[in-house]
C-alpha cells in the first residue's frame, strides 16, 4: 500500500507582507519630477518644435501629434556612460496606471539613450544627450525614467509629460474671484466641459479636473467638482464661489540674463572666468511686496538654453556658478530660489543661507548659459508661497493649463479626455 503525503503550508503573516509590499508600493509610488544625481543637470522635455520658444513650453501633445516630445539632458563627465529609458503610463494622481506596457507602446519599453555629443572647449566638461519620446497608443498622464546600464533601480532622473485626446471642448476664462477679499490679488478659473462627443457615466465620480499655473504642480488645484450639469447643453459648469478654483496672481518674474560670460548681462553684477569653471553674481533683490505692480515681458518661471558669444548653444555654452541675493532680515524659515531652475524648489541647493555680515540671504546654482526666470518663496501650507517676497498683483500675466480626465466604467486607466491652455493676456519676449 502506498501513501502520499500532501503537506498544507500557510505563510508567516510576516512572509506573506514581504512577498506583497513591493507590489503594494510600487503601485501606489506617485512619480513626480526628480534628479537623483548631481552630475545630471539641464533636464529639459518639450515639443521639437525647433525654435527657441519650445523650451518654455509644456510637456504636453496630441495623441499621434506630428511633432514629438524631445528630451534633453547634460552628463558632467568627461566619457559617455550607457543610459536606457521607460515609459511608465500613469493615473491622474501620478500613481502607476492598470496597463501593460503593451497597451500603450508597440515596442519594448526599453529604449537606448544613445545619441550624444561632447562639449565644445567649456571649462566644465559635458556630454549633452537627446532623446526623442516614442509615440504611444493611450492617453493621459506619462513617466520617462532614465537610469544607468539596464538597472531600473539606478534612476538618473524622472520627468512627466501628457498626452491628450480632445474628445469634448474645454472652456476656460480667468474671472474677478468670487470673494471681494481676493479681487485685488487672485485670479479665478472658471470651466466650462461640453461633452455631447462623449457620454460619461456618473461624472461626479468617474471624472477628474486639474488646473496648474506656469507648469507648478506644487500649487496645482486637483480634484475640483463642478457645481452645475446641463444636461441640455451635455455640459459640467465649475463656476465655483467658495474660492477652490483661485489662485494668489503672484507678480511677474524676476529674471537674470546668463547668455554672457564675457561680459555682464541684465541683473548680472560680476562675473569672473577662472580656468575651470565660470563664476557669476546676481544684483542684489529686494522684496517687493507692498510695492506697486510692473509690468514687463517674462517668460513665467520658466527658462531657455542660450548663448550668444558662440554659435552652439547646446554643446558650447558654459556652466556658471551664480549666486542670487536678497536683501531680507533673518527669517524662521529660509527662503528658496523658485522656478524651473531649481526644479520649483526641489534643488537643495535652492535653499537660501542668511549671511549675518551682508544682511542677505544666498544661494548658489549651477546654471548653463541662457535666460532665467525666477522668484523668492517660503514653505506654505500647500507648496512654495512667493507673496511674502513677491506680493499679489491681479494684473500679472500668468499661464493656465486645464486637464480633464475620465475613467470609464471597467478600465484599467484614466484617459486625459480634454486639455487647453490659457493665457489671455500674453507677454513673452
Amino acid at each position: 500500500m502506498t501513501y502520499s503525503v500532501v503537506m498544507k503550508f500557510t505563510p508567516h503573516p510576516f512572509l506573506l507582507y514581504l512577498l506583497v509590499f513591493p507590489f503594494l508600493s510600487e503601485a501606489q509610488k506617485v512619480y513626480s519630477d526628480q534628479v537623483f544625481e548631481e552630475n545630471i543637470q539641464t533636464v529639459q522635455l518639450f515639443p521639437a518644435s525647433g525654435d527657441f520658444s519650445a523650451q518654455m513650453s509644456s510637456p504636453v501633445i496630441a495623441l499621434r501629434s506630428p511633432v514629438p516630445l524631445v528630451l534633453q539632458f547634460d552628463d558632467i563627465a568627461y566619457e559617455a556612460d550607457r543610459y536606457s529609458a521607460k515609459i511608465i503610463h500613469c493615473n491622474a494622481d501620478w500613481t502607476r496606471s492598470g496597463l501593460r506596457d503593451a497597451d500603450y507602446l508597440e515596442q519594448y519599453n526599453e529604449f537606448n539613450v544613445d545619441n550624444y555629443e561632447y562639449s565644445i572647449n567649456t571649462r566644465v566638461p559635458y556630454i549633452h544627450y537627446t532623446f526623442q519620446i516614442p509615440g504611444v497608443s493611450r492617453s493621459g498622464n506619462y513617466i520617462i525614467k532614465v537610469y544607468r546600464g539596464r538597472d531600473e533601480s539606478n534612476t538618473l532622473f524622472t520627468r512627466r509629460f501628457m498626452v491628450y485626446d480632445n474628445q469634448l471642448a474645454v472652456g476656460a476664462s480667468v474671472v474677478p474671484p468670487s470673494k471681494n477679499e481676493d479681487r485685488r490679488t487672485a485670479q479665478q478659473i472658471n470651466v466650462n466641459v461640453s461633452f455631447s462627443n462623449r457620454e460619461l457615466i456618473d461624472p461626479l465620480n468617474s471624472t477628474t479636473l486639474v488646473i496648474r499655473q506656469n507648469q507648478r504642480w506644487d500649487n496645482a488645484i486637483v480634484g475640483l467638482k463642478y457645481n452645475n450639469i446641463r444636461e441640455d447643453l451635455k455640459q459640467l459648469q465649475y463656476q465655483l464661489f467658495d474660492g477652490s478654483n483661485t489662485f494668489e496672481a503672484g507678480n511677474e518674474f524676476r529674471f537674470v540674463d546668463l547668455r554672457y560670460v564675457r561680459t555682464r548681462g541684465r541683473n548680472i553684477a560680476a562675473v569672473r572666468m577662472e580656468e575651470d569653471v565660470v563664476f557669476a553674481e546676481a544684483g542684489e533683490d529686494q522684496p517687493r511686496k507692498g510695492q506697486s505692480y510692473l509690468e514687463y515681458l517674462d517668460i513665467n518661471g520658466q527658462y531657455g538654453i542660450f548663448n550668444v558669444e558662440r554659435q552652439n548653444h547646446e554643446l558650447e555654452s558654459e556652466y556658471v556658478l551664480l549666486t542670487f541675493n536678497l536683501e531680507s532680515a533673518p527669517l524662521s524659515s529660509p527662503p528658496v530660489v523658485l522656478g524651473a531652475l531649481s526644479n520649483w524648489g526641489k534643488n537643495p541647493n535652492a535653499k537660501m543661507v542668511y549671511d549675518q555680515a551682508t544682511g542677505r540671504y544666498q544661494a548658489t546654482l549651477f546654471l548653463k548659459q541662457g535666460w532665467y526666470d525666477y522668484q523668492y518663496a517660503v514653505r506654505g501650507d500647500s507648496g512654495w508661497k512667493p507673496e511674502p517676497f513677491e506680493g499679489n498683483h491681479f494684473q500679472t500675466e500668468n499661464e493656465y493649463e486645464v486637464f480633464f480626465y475620465y475613467r470609464d466604467m471597467g478600465s484599467r486607466y484614466d484617459e486625459l479626455i480634454g486639455y487647453t491652455i490659457l493665457n489671455p493676456n500674453k507677454r513673452r519676449f
